[in-house]
């Protein structure tokens, strides 16, 4: 019997949810998700959770919010003057903005509220400081080789 270890190339049919029920993603209606595992694609509990599974396994697990998106950090929170943002943007809460760093990379920021003159916008990812629920079923494994 083949069990899910690192290094293989898995499918997996999932559905993501939150405590109280309130599913935030899930791979219905469309096709398996499909990578490598141990690769550092996926938060780390959901790929540890793979681990040691079959072909057609079904099971349910419980990452803690350390092994998904970390806790929430307040470092990320900050308030941006609104004449700071682009001109066309009329700022609401819950939209999402993209920030440049200095050295380039995106950020994916939130705007969790609107003032007058500013907006205090959010860098957390949106499930930072939430244990996460998942139903897997396993799909199909395939031996990945490693090139040196």
């Amino acid at each position: 019997m083949i069990l899910v270890k690192e290094n293989d190339t898995v499918k997996v049919k999932y559905t993501g949810k939150l405590s109280d029920g309130q599913i935030f993603d899930s791979s219905e209606g469309k096709e398996p998700l499909e990578f490598v595992l141990g690769k550092g694609q996926y938060i780390p509990g959901f790929e540890k959770g793979l681990v040691d599974m079959k072909v057609n396994e079904k099971k349910t697990i419980t990452i803690p919010k350390e092994e998904a998106y970390g806790e929430i950090r307040t470092d990320l929170t900050q308030e941006v003057k609104r004449t700071e943002l682009p001109q066309d943007v009329t700022p609401e809460v819950g939209m999402g903005l993209v920030s440049k760093t200095p050295d380039g990379q995106e950020m994916n920021l939130r705007v969790v509220e609107v003032k007058e003159e500013s907006v205090i916008i959010d860098g957390n990812h949106p499930l930072a400081g939430k244990d996460l629920i998942f139903d897997l079923e396993v799909v199909s494994i395939k031996d990945t080789v490693v090139s040196e």
